[in-house]
């Protein structure tokens, strides 16, 4: 049996599938979601902070030992190069990339440590007997003498109230995956760097939103593995880490120790991702 062709609607069928091939090229193409962590967060660039002459500070007060701190870095030229500005005569911008994140983290550990606040002098650190037993003042064997010699005793940066009170509120709701505790007990490294940073953030303007979002983003670099877990997590939940609130996702129920393993009973962790060790890096 032969079918009768009708030539308009031929020609309008094939209008139609031209059309179409312009549509599917012109429309923009959907992301569909990946194995990665959809961070927002790591497709963006850290605001560069002021470092000024912050690293000479540390060295000529002794919070920083400059040929125990280079030696660390021995097999690792291009960081020991970082490493000898930082600490050196360079006073220009501070850049936190995952690359170089854990120079930056003994940098903010021994800036933390020895600059002078109120919530080393009187907050959680205080409370349970001497400090000097926390993984964050006995782990410190960077500096000249001893740890506890410098313990909140340098004038590196000055806060008003209002940037003092900003550290404080900020520093209660920030936790990490390696302990329960939030920044205002920084009991270890990341603790203590941390409070650091956000100090220097406090005392250069920043504002509490972008304080949460750049500690989010820091801490995504010294935890991989912590925060792509979470992120695939969310994506489980038909989210993505992105879509949070920074403040959000650094509180305890994501990013404190009891809460990440509760997100580990749900969602498999990725393999052979580095930890963050709460030791000299």
């Amino acid at each position: 049996m032969r079918i009768k062709i009708n030539k308009d609607e031929l020609v309008g069928t094939a209008v139609l599938a031209v059309l179409g091939v312009l549509v599917f090229y012109a429309w923009p193409a959907v992301s569909l979601p990946q194995s990665q962590p959809n961070f927002n967060i790591h497709n963006e660039t850290i605001p560069q902070i002021i470092w000024g002459d912050l690293g000479v500070k540390m060295v000529e007060a002794g919070a920083i030992d400059q040929e125990k701190f280079l030696a660390l870095y021995d097999n690792s030229p291009l960081l020991q190069e970082e490493a000898g500005r930082l600490i050196g005569s360079y006073e220009g911008n501070l850049k936190i990339t995952p690359e170089n994140s854990g120079l930056v983290l003994n940098l903010l550990w021994a800036y933390g440590l020895g600059n002078k606040n109120e919530i080393l002098d009187s907050g959680p650190m205080t409370k349970y007997g001497d400090p000097g037993g926390f993984a964050s003042t006995g782990g410190w064997t960077l500096a000249q003498g001893e740890a506890m010699e410098h313990y909140s005793r340098h004038g590196f940066t000055t806060l008003n109230n209002k940037e003092q009170s900003l550290v404080d509120r900020v520093s209660r709701n920030i936790y990490r995956p390696c302990c329960n505790n939030p920044v205002h007990f920084p009991d270890c490294n990341h603790g203590m760097a941390m409070l650091g940073l956000l100090e220097l953030l406090s005392a250069q303007g920043f504002s509490e939103e972008e304080m949460y979002r750049i500690a989010l983003q820091v801490n995504s670099y010294w935890f991989p593995d912590t925060y792509e877990t979470i992120s695939r997590y969310l994506e489980i939940k038909g989210t993505t880490l992105g879509a949070y609130d920074p403040k959000e996702i650094l509180g305890y129920e994501y990013s404190s120790a009891a809460g990440y393993n509760r997100i580990l009973t749900q969602v498999t962790p990725p393999e052979n991702q580095p930890g963050g060790s709460c030791g000299v890096q």
